[in-house]
Parts: C-alpha cells; structure tokens; sequence
C-alpha cells in the first residue's frame, strides 16, 4: 500500500469512526467507565440540599457561615486496544475482512477515549507481542494507531493470547480499560485471563465470519490454514468432516464466553455482516 493509499484510508475511516464516537460512544463510553475515584475541586457557600458532611468547618469558621467542599471525579484514564493480527484475521467471505472490522472498531472506540481526553495505547499480537504502543493523548496519537492497523506486517501468523496478556500486565502498571480484539481461535489462556482481569477492566471482542461456524458441503476442496499455512485436502461431503470442525470450532467459542465470564470480564460478539455500532452500544448501555 503506497503512503497517498494509505493516508485516503486512513482519512476514510477517521471519518466515519470519528462521526460515531463523537455522536454516538463519547457519552455512553464516558459513564460507563468511570474515573479513578473524587477530588477536591472547590469550596462554595452551603445552599439548601447540601450533604452536612461535606461541610468544611476551617473555611465556616474563617467566614462565620457555611462553606462546602466540591469533588468531582478525577477523570483520566487509559485505555489499552490488544489487537489480533494473526493470519486468521485475513479472512471474510462477504464485504469486509475480519482484519477490517478490526480497524474500524479500534479506531471507534480510540476516539471515544480521545474525547474523554484518556490516553490509548495499542498492544499488536501474534504467538509473540509484534508491536507495542505505549498510552498517549491526541489525535495524532489515534491517526497513528490507525496506520498501523491497516499497514502491520506480523512476523508471525500464530495466536497466542495468554503471551499478549502477560505482556500487558507487565508494562501497564496502573489499572487500565482493557479492549482484546480477536476470533479468539485459541485455547489456553485462563490463568492469564484471570490475573489481567484482577487488575484491568478487561473486555474480549470476538470478530467472526458466519463462514467459520460451518463447512459448506462442496466436495473435496483444497484447504489452508490461516496460521501455518499448511494445505490440506478436505472431503466436505463428509458429514463427519463437517460435524468435527464445528465442534471445534464451537469448542474454542465456548471457552471464550465462559472463561471470559469467569474472570469477570466483558464479552461481545460482533459477526462481520453485522453493524458492530449496535453491539458496542447495548454493550455500552447494558454496563452504565
């Protein structure tokens, strides 16, 4: 992809998902994340209604009437976007990739906490941490993400999730709001999910094709797997054939949902056919 390519799509998508954070998931995404706890902002004088503990009794006895203290909540926060970007997410057989999708959900949710004025930081994963940027404000910050969603190469095409959390819970040492964007075709991870989501408020979202689900019955066809690349003749005619693999696959969406559900963090399905602004939303909603 050359730069001018590059910068129109990066354009394109800043459009539409900037229109959608600032008009739809700025104010569902600030209360249903809320900050760091209360700090002192103020005194004014008491007015009728006023909680009498709030009252601060130095500044009453300076002026010989009552004065409270106002708090407001410390707001800053950081959000991290943990981003499959294994060799499974090249896949779609309708109008978009899943890698796509992707994108445009990082980019939403991005500008949601830009304009909550929390930083974002981005944590790309393989089998390995392929890149890691660190939690910054601004829009040149977001624009960047952007670019190297739709430009990052991986090293690798394998998944290994439990290897990005554990990065994450070594770099972020604060609590932070937590985004893990995947298909989530993997196994293993639930120790690790456990310690991250004690520390972070963790979200998975799982991005599928309904392709995925079920093998069509199309004779014996030449297959490859995504993440190693190997071809494989497969006899989809089979009944067999075809029950096995959903069952895998169902198997890896099962423990997904429970071992997510498990470690008290959050879980979204969004189908690549589907608008993912009415799943994030009711998400939105259903936690504020």
């Amino acid at each position: 992809m050359d730069t001018k390519e590059l910068l129109k799509k990066v354009r394109k998508i800043e459009i539409k998902t900037r229109r959608l954070s600032d008009h739809i998931f700025g104010g569902e995404y600030h209360s249903t994340f809320k900050g760091r706890g209360m700090t002192f902002s103020e005194v004014r004088q008491y007015q009728f209604g006023d909680d009498v503990r709030s009252i601060d009794w130095n500044v009453t006895a300076r002026y010989n009437e009552p004065y409270v203290k106002v708090f407001e909540e410390e707001r800053e926060l950081t959000m991290m976007l943990m981003v499959d970007v294994s060799g499974s997410e090249f896949f779609g057989t309708k109008n978009q990739f899943k890698n796509e999708i992707v994108t445009e959900i990082s980019a939403t949710l991005a500008f949601s906490a830009l304009q909550n004025n929390d930083k974002v930081g981005v944590i790309l994963f393989s089998d390995e941490v392929e890149l890691f940027i660190p939690p910054k404000k601004g829009k040149t910050h977001v624009l960047r993400i952007i670019r190297e969603l739709l430009e990052f190469k991986p090293k690798s095409n394998k998944t290994d999730i439990a290897k990005a959390l554990k990065y994450l819970t070594n770099v972020m040492k604060k609590k932070a709001i937590v985004f893990v964007l995947s298909d989530f075709i993997a196994s293993d991870y639930e120790k690790t999910l456990k310690i991250t989501g004690n520390k972070h408020d963790v979200t998975g979202i799982r991005i599928y094709d309904e392709r995925e689900e079920h093998i069509p019955n199309l004779g014996v066809v030449q297959m490859i797997d995504a993440e190693t690349g190997a071809l494989q003749l497969v006899n989809t005619q089979s009944k067999k054939v075809r029950n096995s693999y959903t069952e895998f696959y169902m198997e890896r969406v099962n423990y997904f949902k429970e071992t997510f559900t498990k470690s008290g963090c959050g879980v979204l399905d969004c189908r690549v056919d589907e608008s993912y602004v009415k799943k994030l939303l009711g998400y939105f909603k259903r936690r504020g």
